[in-house]
């Protein structure tokens, strides 16, 4: 650490509340913003230039800002073993799966060592080590993925493979790209590639040169000040509403005596209070992460080749609004933490499967495995996990049985009386995750069950409760009605038609969460059968092997005493 410079942090910590390392984290995304701007400047044909500075603004923050000598220590071998294993095993098929295990137990030390010393408000390695795993296991695939034929690879693979290994000076600009070291988002390494050399910046010829997007004295790199200065803002506000929300609503409040001094339908508006002041925390921070990385040009997402419009949203981990105004579980988790689910469905779900197979219970347990061991060991983590596929579960049976006797049954299109299930669907989507998101910033699990019996378990109950009623009769009742409804209109009842179910993804799990824990669980039992029966038919082939082996022996010595 440089001299001196904890001094003024020591300070403002006792002016806001935040301890130092908080307040070295905010700083370290607002200096990001100048430096990105620099860094922007830097010739676009010096691209070693570039990666010159980028490594020395990630090495000034992990040393000169936080005195991370151990944490440097732990990327240098993350990243080193994996180059090696990508430079020596490119070919083989175990490779990215070794890179994997190795980063996951790499990292599962850094999370116990955080998870014993039991100092939250510090920054360690950990977060940077999460995003290195992300960056580190994708760059594994993405080199084994250069070696295959085109005609194996999905156009998402195409996109991303390396087919020729990046040298060391690329690869460590890579690894510690300042403008997202500490928090993320996560990239691969063929996008950072595109941004270092220009070519993301490349106009199709089918768009109107009246259309390409404004840049400054002869730089590829298009104007992205104002976009970024926008996300500053957005994440400045985020963060200046979690400071000023925290001295009310920290977790702290659900365990105080004093919280049952409230109503329970108070003590559950505190318990949203405290999970949203939460939110308000990554949203900011996030959004700042996201801004620096606009500003260097990183964000860049192509151009409207009608109206000229410049897309930015590259690196969009977080839609706070697509959070809170959600209304139901996957809308609610889908907009948080995006590039996570990215990473979890394309480097993790689609790698578990066998080519020309359907994903199934193996694939949704590997997800749910790996983002639960990714967050780290805390009890807290796996409560909201757990509870949250059921939420799903529950939250799809009502989409299914109930949302459409408020849709035309001719057109589908939304009835008048649909605005009161919205609201419905809404109040349901933020009072359940009101109470399935509590252990995950309490942590502990004894002060989890805490919180969640102060407020009856009354998620836990209606999710259950729910479950019973769609797995009861009541739930052929409720097609029947709705069959009789399409009849008396004149048509056919079909299955209303949604995205997810357009474009694959509504069996896919989000954030590791399955989208349907019950048919995971009858998977399961299927396979284990499957196998228990292979196993048996083979066994009895062997039992016959050997009896006709033995004949066969006895035979040859029957002869031989004929002889």
């Amino acid at each position: 650490m440089l001299p001196y410079i904890n001094k003024p942090f020591e300070w403002l910590s006792g002016v806001v509340g935040a301890s130092p390392d908080e307040l070295k984290l905010i700083f370290s995304f607002l200096l990001s913003y100048p430096l990105a701007g620099l860094l922007k400047r830097v010739p676009d044909a010096r691209p070693q230039y570039k990666n010159l500075f980028i490594i020395s603004g990630g090495v000034f923050y992990l040393v000169g800002l936080f005195s991370l000598w151990a944490g440097v220590r732990t990327l240098f071998i993350s990243s080193a073993v994996t180059y090696a294993l990508a430079y020596h095993l490119p070919t083989s098929a175990y490779m990215p799966w070794i890179a994997f295990v190795f980063l996951m137990g790499h990292m599962a030390v850094s999370q116990l060592s955080r998870q014993f010393a039991d100092d939250p408000s510090s920054v360690d390695i950990t977060g940077a080590q999460m995003v290195l795993v992300m960056k580190l296991s994708a760059f594994a695939w993405n080199v084994f993925d250069g070696t295959l034929p085109e005609d194996q690879l999905s156009d998402f693979q195409k996109s991303r493979r390396i087919l020729e290994l990046p040298g060391l000076l690329d690869y460590a600009g890579y690894v510690l790209f300042f403008p997202s070291l500490m928090a993320g988002p996560a990239f691969d390494y063929n996008e950072y590639r595109g941004w270092i050399d220009c070519s993301m910046f490349d106009v199709p010829a089918t768009v109107d040169p009246a259309k390409k997007p404004p840049t400054r004295k002869k730089r590829k790199i298009p104007r992205s000040g104002t976009p970024a200065m926008l996300k500053l803002a957005s994440g400045g506000i985020w963060i200046w509403l979690f400071l000023n929300l925290s001295k009310y609503y920290s977790h702290q409040v659900l365990l105080d005596d004093s919280y049952m001094n409230y109503g329970f339908l108070r003590r559950v508006l505190i318990m949203h209070m405290v999970g949203f002041t939460a939110r308000c925390k990554y949203y900011g921070v996030w959004f700042m992460a996201e801004g620096s990385c606009i500003l260097a040009g990183l964000g860049y997402n192509g151009v409207d080749p009608v109206t000229g419009k410049v897309y930015w949203n590259r690196l969009q981990n977080i839609n706070p609004w697509g959070v809170e105004t959600a209304q139901n579980s996957r809308a609610y988790l889908e907009n948080w933490n995006m590039n996570t689910n990215k990473w979890l469905r394309y480097y993790i779900y689609l790698r578990v499967t066998p080519r020309n197979r359907k994903p199934g219970f193996r694939a949704s347990l590997a997800t749910f495995v790996t983002s639960a061991f990714w967050h780290g060991f805390y009890p807290g983590y796996y409560l909201s996990f757990i509870l949250a596929s059921f939420v799903q579960q529950a939250a799809k049976h009502y989409r299914r049985n109930v949302r459409p006797f408020f849709l035309d049954p001719v057109t589908q299109k939304p009835l008048p009386s649909k605005k009161y299930y919205d609201f419905a669907s809404w109040l349901a989507t933020q009072s359940t995750f009101s109470f399935v998101v509590a252990p995950f910033v309490i942590l502990r699990l004894d002060q989890s069950l805490l919180a969640w019996s102060r407020v009856y378990f009354y998620a836990i109950i209606t999710t259950g409760a729910s479950m019973a009623f769609f797995s009861s009769p009541a739930k052929a009742h409720l097609r029947k009605a709705l069959e009789q409804r399409t009849r008396q209109a004149g048509v056919k009842m079909v299955r209303s038609i949604s995205t997810d179910s357009l474009t694959g993804k509504g069996q896919e799990p989000v954030l590791g969460l399955s989208a349907d824990p019950g048919r995971d669980i009858d998977e399961a039992i299927r396979e284990i059968r499957e196998e228990v029966e292979k196993a048996r038919a083979e066994g009895k082939d062997k039992i016959k092997g050997a009896a006709a082996d033995g004949k066969e022996s006895n035979g040859k010595v029957e002869g031989k005493k004929e002889l």
